[in-house]
């Protein structure tokens, strides 16, 4: 299966009638504003888009959320935000009924969205969960991790709210859920069922929640935002603000690859040029070009920079892998929107 850029004559904020926004890498970073988000999401609403801001967070509560982007001139509602606690609390009511017994291991969101299903919460694997659900909080620890690893053993069905090997702070990387969830596994041998994305599933009741008919994915993750997209077959813009670059996009493989690519949030703003085959193999985008030579990319004189020599650069290696052509991923530079 291919995957190609789509073309946009009209700015996405005008094509789409719902973005669904990833957060940290997209809307701020850490506890930190994102230059031009604000503007750019609150000029997308102003023009009749809707905004859900879905997030693979499970340690808080969508209040919470709602106040920290108000906080940060975006203004939002609890009723705005999706959190992977809310899917994974519906991935569970898909087994179990009203009642079960479920081990929490995470902040105090996901025992919310836990407790919103009907599910009894308990705190050790002596308990008998049905369920073990597991979230992202920076008070989990060895303790939390042994009970959810006895109640896996013991047959309780483990449910994760995402497997983010690693998390976006203000100072960095810090390790995320899929790791806390790997030493689980690692106990166990039990591989678990996850909520969060790449799953589509918090997309898809985003989408039902606004009744949209158009939405659009934003996120700055291949491997989580727009492997999601993909995955429920929706448009994806990948914006350049967070954990994959620009390179990365050019590499990527046909199941994460994005719709759109744009330096930050005013690419809502702007029209999305497609490029275009030209002769010798090069690919170009209002006046910028590369090629794939010998499994070489190439790019043309104007150097590496622009938003319009990546969205040619990945039109250049897409078409050459899809046809089974060798790229040399050394060859690929750093590229900058």
């Amino acid at each position: 299966m291919s995957a190609v850029l789509r073309a946009s004559e009209t700015p996405l904020a005008e094509a789409f009638d719902l973005a669904l926004v990833d957060l940290d890498g997209v809307a701020y970073r850490g506890h930190l504003p994102i230059d031009h988000a604000a503007e750019s999401l609150g000029a997308a609403r102003a023009g009749g888009m809707r905004l859900v801001f879905v997030t693979n967070n499970a340690s808080r509560e969508p209040e919470d959320v709602a106040e920290q982007l108000t906080g940060l001139d975006i203004p939002a509602s609890p009723a705005e935000v999706m959190t992977a606690a809310q899917a994974c609390a519906a991935l569970l009511r898909t087994r179990l009924e009203p009642g079960a017994r479920v081990l929490v291991v995470g902040g105090r969101g996901l025992v919310t969205a836990v407790e919103a299903q009907g599910f009894q919460v308990v705190r050790t694997a002596d308990d008998r969960p049905d369920a073990v659900a597991q979230g992202y909080a920076p008070e989990v620890g060895w303790s939390q991790l042994a009970e959810a690893a006895y109640a896996v053993e013991a047959g309780a069905w483990h449910v994760a709210s995402n497997l983010d090997l690693s998390l976006p702070t203000a100072r960095g990387f810090a390790p995320g859920n899929g790791a806390l969830v790997g030493a689980v596994v690692s106990a166990t041998g039990v591989k678990p069922d996850s909520a969060g994305k790449p799953s589509p599933t918090m997309y898809r009741m985003a989408v039902e929640r606004a009744g949209a008919q158009r939405p659009l994915v934003i996120g700055d993750r291949l491997d989580t935002d727009l492997a999601g997209a993909r995955s429920g077959g929706y448009p994806g813009l990948h914006v350049l603000t967070g954990v994959s670059t620009a390179r990365d996009a050019v590499l990527a493989t046909p199941g994460l690859r994005p719709d759109f690519v744009g330096a930050d949030l005013r690419a809502l703003h702007e029209p999305h040029p497609v490029p275009v085959e030209g002769a010798d193999g090069w690919w170009e985008c209002r006046g910028r070009a590369a090629r794939v030579v010998d499994g070489v990319l190439e790019l043309d004189r104007d150097g590496s920079s622009g938003i319009d020599i990546v969205r040619a650069a990945c039109a250049a290696a897409w078409a050459a892998v899809d046809a089974r052509a060798e790229l040399d991923p050394a060859s690929v530079p750093d590229l900058t929107a």
